[in-house]
């Protein structure tokens, strides 16, 4: 049996398939092929996971300029069609859709077909592809409740964000043996996303001096921003350059959440599986994107996550060296994150996919 995994451009889109395809692999028979874009992560995280992958052209459609307009819903033809070969001949049972602009195309062609579409929100506020999607899906999941409300009625079901089976295992021992911390001191760790972000990494250069005095700090800085802040690194005494541990990316993030006490992150859709998951109090600083702004506030409504909105980004210095100081605060945000937690959303998401394709 073949299944079809669509959607991508963040990896907040793109590792909720991941983890499901974890699971549809674990049946015997089961091929999987990934349709996204050669822009985004997907198709690299494809190729690391061994999947065959299909390019599918795609255009952001809602949009103001019409030129853009006119290009975004050519686009959008175009790969319907190319989506629409491929799907003929790779005749998978069922189509795994996680949003962004390559899925648009790939679920209209799929309902063309009469192929069963799953469609999977991982944000708590639906995009322009998910709604899009959402017409032609057999059954629409969504990561949070706070999504329901704009969804179809009758065909939308909460799951929880899935996450790969690494989040489920990932141990603090294992976590401080991988990234070669000191057991005896806090750990905080600042990610801005697949993409990096530069904004929150000039402000923890700043910062560095103050909270190494007494923490370490795991920075997933992004490939672009490793080359100046390594610099950074090289200024430091010698005593707090080996409590800074900073790298352009990783794959074992989940053994980086399970050795921290704190997070520092934007907002994108990972955090409402991943964060929760982990039980990993955070300070969330949402992107230019309105999905990033809704997400922070529902960490942030739970009392799980501080929101910090991006024109007061200079207070992440202050705020991380106040938590760090307040436990029984670090506690509490601990036990709301893990309130949120849907650990078996991924086995689910795979049961709804194989059901609708028998």
């Amino acid at each position: 049996m073949k299944f079809a995994l669509a959607g991508g451009g963040t990896g907040g889109h793109v590792y909720p398939a991941v983890a499901v395809a974890e699971r549809l692999r674990e049946i015997e028979g089961v091929t999987l092929v990934y349709y996204g874009t050669d822009r985004g992560p997907e198709h690299a995280v494809a190729d690391h996971e061994g999947y065959e992958f299909r390019a599918i052209p795609a255009a952001q459609v809602r949009v103001r300029s019409p030129w853009r307009l006119a290009r975004g819903l050519f686009r959008l033809w175009q790969g319907t069609r190319i989506a629409g070969e491929w799907l003929d001949r790779d005749r998978p049972s069922a189509v795994f859709a996680t949003g962004g602009y390559a899925a648009a195309p790939v679920g209209r062609a799929a309902k063309q077909r009469k192929i069963p579409l799953i469609v999977f929100l991982p944000d708590a506020h639906p995009g322009w592809a998910v709604r899009f999607l959402a017409r032609y899906a057999t059954t629409v999941a969504c990561a949070v409740d706070a999504a329901v409300p704009r969804l179809p009625k009758g065909k939308t079901v909460v799951t929880g964000y899935p996450v790969r089976r690494q989040f489920l295992e990932a141990t603090r021992a294992e976590g401080i043996a991988k990234f070669g911390l000191d057991p005896n001191l806090p750990t905080v760790l600042v990610a801005g996303g697949s993409l990096g972000a530069h904004s929150i990494n000039l402000i923890v250069a700043g910062a560095l001096r103050r909270w190494l005095d007494g923490a370490q700090v795991i920075h997933v800085c992004g490939r672009d921003e490793e080359h100046w802040l390594s610099k950074e690194r090289d200024r430091l005494p010698e005593w707090q350059q080996r409590r800074y541990h900073l790298h352009a990316y990783t794959e074992e993030m989940a053994y980086a959440m399970a050795a921290s006490d704190l997070a520092v992150t934007r907002a994108g859709a990972s955090t409402l599986g991943e964060l929760p998951v982990m039980g990993l109090p955070a300070i969330v600083i949402p992107g230019a994107f309105s999905d990033q702004q809704v997400n922070a506030d529902y960490l942030a409504r739970t009392g799980a996550a501080i929101h910090l909105p991006a024109d007061r980004i200079e207070e992440i210095e202050t705020l991380v060296g106040d938590l760090l100081e307040d436990t029984p605060r670090r506690t509490a945000m601990a036990e709301a994150m893990r309130g949120l937690a849907h650990p078996e959303a991924a086995e689910r998401l795979a049961q709804m996919v194989r059901e609708v394709a028998a």
